[in-house]
């Protein structure tokens, strides 16, 4: 390319680019500059509140309030938890759903890849007044199936509730990341399946050894979205609190205790520190996530 040419480029590519940049700025860092502009004040009532109240410079004071309340690490601890079950027995049987449809010996392919990812068409709220029915006793054919055979299964009790919740979501999102998998395990070389083949490989060392390590970028990328979703839990448990009998509050997860705190207790500076400490949690987590998958890919 000619010198005269690449300033003409720069400039075309700054064009194209704008749009982007200028809503990326308006709905994401806006967004959170806003709410670190708020978690640093506090709202101060005197007069036995019938003064209007005042909002005062309070420093780091919230951030040592969220993170000394209990309920909020144990909201955080809560879906740590279900994460470290429920995300990778999501991406293992999506992985396993994109390896069977990627097979030779798969049929009507367009079918099954169009009803593994039609839950995800389905909006979260949605998707979780679906699966409340099957988790009430009296109209859920599910238990009573099982209280025929004498297995009682209290799913919406606390022992039960985080696992019904990941259930949820698995059944959301395994469709979401198969398709994802599945589309990088199209852009592999036909002639490395071939080369195996000639090599006396079957289809389960061919999947082992080339097809599982080469999409281990979308299998990473998959992860680090997982980790961002699980962490902003609010949907499922939020429609399933008036049924699940006590066994969900108002704080059952860090984003349900941030919507508690603006909307229920009109304490919107607590609210931005919950949302703050959870993006910086979120970002360390999946920075640690992608370090540890590139070490492992680099070693």
């Amino acid at each position: 390319m000619s010198p005269a040419k690449a300033p003409h480029r720069r400039g075309a590519t700054a064009v194209l680019l704008l749009p982007f940049l200028a809503f990326f700025t308006l709905v994401y860092l806006v967004p959170i500059g806003y709410a670190a502009y708020q978690s640093l004040f506090r709202t101060q009532r005197s007069g036995l509140g019938l003064a209007p109240p005042t909002t005062v410079f309070s420093g780091i004071d919230n951030y040592l309030k969220v993170l000394s309340d209990s309920a909020f690490l144990t909201g955080v601890g809560r879906v740590l938890l279900s994460g470290a079950v429920q995300v990778p027995l999501m991406l293992g049987f999506a992985l396993l759903l994109a390896l069977l449809l990627d097979s030779g010996a798969a049929r009507f392919a367009k079918f099954f890849r169009l009803a593994y990812f039609l839950p995800y068409a389905i909006p979260g709220v949605i998707a979780a007044i679906l699966w409340s029915f099957q988790y009430v006793k009296g109209i859920s054919p599910l238990l009573d199936g099982l209280a025929a055979l004498g297995i009682d299964a209290p799913l919406l009790k606390p022992g039960w509730v985080l696992a019904s919740i990941g259930n949820i979501v698995t059944w959301s999102w395994t469709g979401y990341n198969m398709l994802v998998l599945y589309t990088a395990l199209r852009a592999i070389p036909k002639e490395l399946y071939q080369a195996a083949q000639l090599d006396g490989c079957g289809d389960l060392r061919i999947a082992w050894h080339i097809k599982i390590p080469l999409v281990r970028p979308a299998l990473i990328m998959t992860g680090v979205f997982s980790i961002i979703g699980t962490l902003q839990l609010f949907n499922e448990p939020s429609v399933l609190k008036p049924i699940a009998a006590g066994s969900i509050d108002t704080g059952y997860t860090p984003s349900m205790l941030a919507y508690q705190a603006a909307f229920g207790a009109n304490d919107y500076n607590i609210a931005a520190t919950i949302a703050v400490v959870l993006a910086l949690t979120t970002a360390v987590l999946s920075f640690t996530f992608l370090k540890l998958s590139q070490r492992g890919t680099t070693s």
